[in-house]
């Protein structure tokens, strides 16, 4: 679990290097109206940081056997009115709540990391479950955020990016 740790404190500097200084015009495009832009992604991952990943590791630690609250990410987006949120300060918040959770994580001894609860449908998930699954939703949006930008790149130069590759 140390390089799972490891490897989402080496990803808050990826993050910040893929997601600082984009323009307005970038972080509001959409590939489609109903995909997410840029701005909304960021938001996700500051409130999935906080509410989702970093809260059930610690639920599941602290409260063995026990479901914790439940949680609708994909309706915070417009609930939580993610497209008028300001970039930048989203940014610097999720950075912080990432170096927030990092620091937490450091502090952890002796986890069990079986700890766990029954999901009335995915089964028994552990600590650990959640744990890895907070790096793989990090590599999940690093994909998401670089397909975003090609697909910008490409919208915007109005040239084709195959000689380049193919997704």
């Amino acid at each position: 679990m140390r390089q799972i740790i490891e490897q989402l404190q080496k990803n808050k500097i990826l993050f910040y290097n893929l997601l600082k200084d984009e323009t307005e015009a970038m972080f509001l495009w959409k590939q489609k109206p109903e995909k997410w832009c840029l701005l909304e992604i960021l938001c996700h991952l500051h409130d999935e940081e906080c509410e989702d990943f970093r809260f059930r590791v610690q639920w599941v630690l602290e409260h063995p056997n026990t479901v914790p609250p439940p949680i609708n990410p994909v309706s915070w987006v417009t609930e939580r009115n993610y497209i008028d949120q300001n970039y930048n300060a989203m940014l610097s918040k999720f950075l912080v709540e990432r170096a927030q959770s990092i620091q937490w994580l450091l502090t952890l001894k002796d986890v069990n990391w079986k700890h766990s609860f029954e999901h009335s449908k995915l089964g028994t998930l552990t600590a650990g479950y959640f744990l890895t699954n907070w790096l793989a939703h990090d590599y999940l949006h690093f994909r998401q955020i670089l397909k975003l930008k090609f697909d910008y790149l490409q919208h915007q130069s109005g040239v084709n990016l195959d000689y380049a590759g193919t997704w």
